[in-house]
């Protein structure tokens, strides 16, 4: 994660191109790209995208509040910082950059100190968005390895994150807890990392001893996944997925509301799943024996009747 920042620099004028440049290579920053219009600044993210944008406004072809936009407005590019450096100075077109998602807006002639803190601000705090990124892939792409060690699982993470996000959105939950959802379908059992594969894919029933090391995976999962802030909201899911509006289930004996809705709704889309797919034990079962037993076990209560009765509504349609 030591790599040379590389910075785009966008301005029609070519004496602003080199004044930008020379002020960034005194500051020790070597590889620096520029453009002079929208269109050819966006070319720049066909490859390797900047890690930082110096911004005009007025531009030919296209504008730098019409590329900012299109920059801010993709969850690929949103990320990099972008300053806007212009001529304009009316408080209104400040606050259309910032509205945009610019990141800094500078009024021509800047002061080269100011400029030159703000580079360093917001390349750190590049990297440190950068480290996050790397951090994460690193999670999900262990919580597909352990999947992959199940063989009766493939493809069960999307599924259920497919189903979570539905139902979700069916009851009208916020972008916020979809969002929660389709990370916890991914990551819900990374605990079972912590789980002997012979138990894992064991074709008959789990021993009492067996059971009781399976029940430990949530914890395990959650504590893989607490220091990642950009996971926090998924953590109810991780820990609490096997929990019972009943208080029946585990690891901590949660019931009814005590459960947040994000942890009932995986509960049911991960069960309902498992009855449909092949297992160690038996082969899946049909839609609607799946729907009779989800129907059945709310009734006993274990799960949320009322989240029951959304999911397969939303399955119907």
């Amino acid at each position: 994660m030591n790599k040379e920042p590389k910075i785009l620099v966008v301005d029609d004028e070519q004496q602003n191109l080199e004044l930008l440049s020379a002020y960034l290579e005194k500051a020790g920053y070597n590889n620096i790209v520029t453009a002079s219009n929208g269109i050819e600044a966006l070319k720049h993210f066909d490859g390797t995208p900047p890690d930082l944008i110096l911004l005009d406004v007025m531009m030919p072809k296209m504008n730098g509040f019409e590329v900012c936009k299109k920059l801010k407005d993709d969850s690929r590019t949103r990320l990099i910082p972008i300053v806007i450096i212009t001529a304009l100075r009316d408080v209104e077109d400040k606050i259309r950059a910032l509205d945009l998602g610019a990141d800094e807006f500078l009024s021509k002639p800047f002061n080269r100190a100011e400029l030159m803190a703000r580079v360093r601000a917001l390349l750190k705090m590049k990297l440190l968005n950068d480290n996050l990124e790397a951090a994460e892939d690193v999670i999900f792409t262990l919580a597909r390895t352990i999947e992959a060690r199940d063989r009766y699982t493939e493809g069960h993470c999307e599924r259920v994150s497919d189903f979570a996000i539905g139902l979700a959105k069916e009851i009208g939950l916020s972008e916020n807890d979809q969002k929660a959802l389709k990370n916890g379908g991914i990551l819900h059992d990374i605990g079972k990392i912590a789980i002997d594969e012979a138990i894992l894919n064991k074709p008959g029933k789990l021993t009492p001893e067996e059971f009781e090391k399976m029940k430990l995976h949530p914890v395990k999962g959650a504590e893989i996944c607490k220091n990642l802030k950009t996971l926090t909201d998924a953590l109810p899911i991780i820990r609490s997925h096997h929990e019972r509006c009943d208080g029946s289930g585990y690891p901590d004996g949660l019931k009814k509301d005590e459960i947040p809705v994000i942890a009932r709704i995986m509960a049911i889309v991960d069960v309902y799943d498992a009855i449909i797919t092949d297992r160690p034990y038996r082969k899946g079962l049909p839609f609607d024996t799946a729907a009779n037993i989800l129907k059945t076990e709310s009734q006993k209560g274990w799960w949320d009747p009322e989240l029951v009765d959304a999911f397969f509504k939303m399955l119907k349609k």
